[in-house]
């Protein structure tokens, strides 16, 4: 059987290295905010070409205190793909502001810029964008839009840890970048962890504030802030992982083309474009007969994954706020899947993914 994926082989050839990280932090005896969580931050930082970097306790925090940090009015609003994971519009209610839903390009599966402006009105106050896949949004449209309303970007990077749009890496276009370095993702940890990246200093000393209690010196609380911190163990791990995300990201490219050149044309593939550098945190192809494909891989030995079945618009906990369709969202939603596509595959499971796929 291919899995999907299997998180102790992506993370076996770290074992050694995670040991003595541990090992080190266990004997030191400092466990939040200590060395570990500097290191990674700078070191993070500078592999986005960002000025600064604040580690948070998860991809979800890092997105809602980048909107929290604004202080905007409450019911102000949010231009949101409609095509992204739930966490994305959570991020925007636990803030009480409202998000307004963009569709995506059905090419690309990000927000389609042509279709942002007809959506802002004098209550918008950002633009949250989502790198969705690892494929960076056309970033030069919306930064224009942004400008031109006076709105702040926020890029959603959970999962685009080194993905570029014109040689410039995501999370340095907007206001904040972020991340979440969830096991599953290109720069994953043992267990949830985030991180916020920023040009601006002081958007970033408030971060670090809001992380920690809202307090900037101990017991002294400035902001009405949360407990968000990214703790010295996962910060060991993410660090040892950093120093080769180029070679994970140039790994499941490797895997991507395989699948680009060796697919039949009648399945949808992810659209390849010179300005862009994807990083596959999912290969997915489209297929009008999505759930049998799936049972039919399933039963030659090959798992897949849906991201995602039920587009956040139709899901129980959102019905009751969204009454309008997004069909080019349910489209993608109908039709999509994930295939293997991880730093623990071998060529040869995927020139086999390939072949089952082809004889469907």
């Amino acid at each position: 059987m291919i899995e999907y994926e299997n998180l102790r082989l992506l993370n076996e050839p770290f074992f050694e290295e995670y040991k003595r990280t541990f090992s080190d932090t266990l004997e030191r005896g400092w466990f939040i905010l200590g060395n570990n969580v500097s290191a990674f931050e700078k070191d993070f930082a500078s592999y986005c070409s960002s000025g600064y970097c604040a580690g948070l306790a998860s991809g979800l925090d890092a997105l809602i205190l980048a909107l929290r940090c604004f202080e905007f009015p409450e019911g102000s609003e949010v231009i949101v793909p409609s095509n992204t994971y739930i966490a994305t519009i959570l991020a925007v209610y636990h803030n009480g502001l409202v998000p307004v839903l963009v569709e995506p390009d059905i090419n690309t599966y990000n927000i389609d810029p042509l279709r942002i402006e007809e959506s802002i009105t004098s209550k918008t106050r950002a633009i949250l964008v989502v790198h969705l896949y690892g494929k960076s949004c056309d970033m030069d449209p919306i930064t224009a839009i942004a400008r031109k309303y006076g709105l702040k970007v926020i890029e959603d990077c959970a999962q685009s840890h080194g993905a570029k749009y014109k040689g410039k890496k995501t999370g340095t276009f907007g206001d904040f970048g972020a991340f979440s370095f969830y096991p599953t993702k290109n720069l994953g940890a043992l267990g949830d962890a985030g991180a916020i990246t920023t040009d601006n200093e002081t958007l970033y000393e408030k971060i670090k504030a809001l992380r920690n209690y809202g307090s900037r010196v101990k017991y002294h609380n400035e902001y009405i802030g949360t407990n968000s911190r990214l703790d010295e163990v996962q910060a060991g791990f993410l660090s040892i992982k950093l120093n080769r995300l180029d070679e994970i990201n140039a790994h499941k490219r490797r895997l991507a083309e395989m699948y680009h050149n060796g697919l039949k044309s009648d399945f949808i593939k992810p659209v390849v474009e010179p300005d862009y550098f994807d990083v596959y945190h999912i290969y997915n192809i489209r297929h009008p007969e999505r759930d049998r494909l799936r049972e039919y891989l399933l039963q030659n030995g090959v798992k897949t994954e849906i991201h995602y079945p039920v587009p956040p618009h139709q899901q129980k906990a959102l019905e009751e706020k969204f009454r309008k369709s997004y069909p080019i969202s349910e489209e993608i939603h109908r039709t999509t899947l994930s295939l293997p596509v991880s730093y623990c595959h071998k060529e040869d499971e995927i020139e086999r993914v390939i072949e089952v796929l082809n004889d469907f």
